[in-house]
């Protein structure tokens, strides 16, 4: 998974997040919706350990999860989807939640955590085991240390700057940004342990495969005012389209409405 963010670059749009969830297709989870007993928090859910991957509270609280891409498998006693829901539901401080997940991050599987408020942003470096304040700009966020220059991350945050510059605001051409599918060279590949060929599967923006792939592609704009736009396509093996839907929240702590939705 992968995060570009635009962050106070636009005072229309202070926040800017877009993502790509990728994950084994055969892992239960359910789309974007209100959470149950939490209905002010929208985000999807992962039915096998109870977290999620990217979400958003209706006053402005976020945060989203990568992982860590290495050869060994990761096994941990701790969902990385977790932090996600655990921030996105509580009302900690966003330097003291970062702290405290650090005094615990051997519990997790490796990770890269972007999370924030109206207060700020912060992104936790899982490879460094560091926390930081994002200054306002475009930053990308992989499955590699948050410095390196992955060509998926590189072409992104260059297509991603392109469109803001163009003025391509809309829904549509951000989102067709994470649908990405060109296939870098071998010699442009990492070499994270996982061998050439998963290297070459895992190496496009959009990944398509049969058995582990993008599965969903999210948008989440915050407006000066405070209204909020989340929008989430989701999708099964080899890239087919499972579903589109639109959620808003249209003053601060309102309510989360289904704006539109298509299957």
């Amino acid at each position: 998974m992968h995060h570009p963010r635009r962050h106070r670059v636009d005072a229309r749009w202070p926040l800017l997040l877009l993502g790509n969830r990728d994950e084994y297709h055969a892992r239960p989870s359910v789309a974007a919706e209100p959470w149950r007993g939490e209905s002010d928090c929208l985000g999807g859910l992962d039915l096998k350990a109870g977290g999620s991957w990217l979400a958003q509270r209706n006053d402005g609280r976020f945060a989203a999860v990568t992982n860590l891409r290495s050869g060994v498998p990761a096994q941990a006693p701790r969902s990385r989807g977790a932090l996600v829901r655990e921030f996105v539901i509580g009302n900690e401080a966003v330097a003291d939640f970062a702290g405290r997940v650090l005094d615990h991050i051997d519990e997790y599987g490796p990770f890269n955590l972007v999370f924030g408020d109206r207060s700020g942003v912060i992104l936790i470096d899982g490879s460094s085991a560091t926390w930081q304040r994002l200054p306002a700009g475009v930053h990308v966020v992989g499955n590699g240390p948050f410095a390196s220059a992955w060509p998926k991350v590189e072409r992104l945050r260059t297509r991603f700057r392109h469109a803001i510059g163009r003025g391509q605001r809309d829904e549509d051409s951000l989102l067709a940004l994470l649908a990405d599918t060109r296939q870098p060279d071998d010699a442009e590949l990492p070499d994270t342990g996982v061998g050439t060929h998963l290297e070459r599967l895992l190496a496009p923006v959009f990944i398509s495969g049969d058995q582990y792939g993008t599965r969903a592609s999210s948008l989440v704009m915050r407006h000066e005012d405070g209204s909020l736009f989340f929008r989430e396509r989701s999708f099964g093996p080899l890239a087919a389209m499972l579903g589109d839907v639109q959620w808003q929240c249209l003053e601060s702590d309102g309510e989360w409405q289904l704006a539109e939705a298509a299957a």
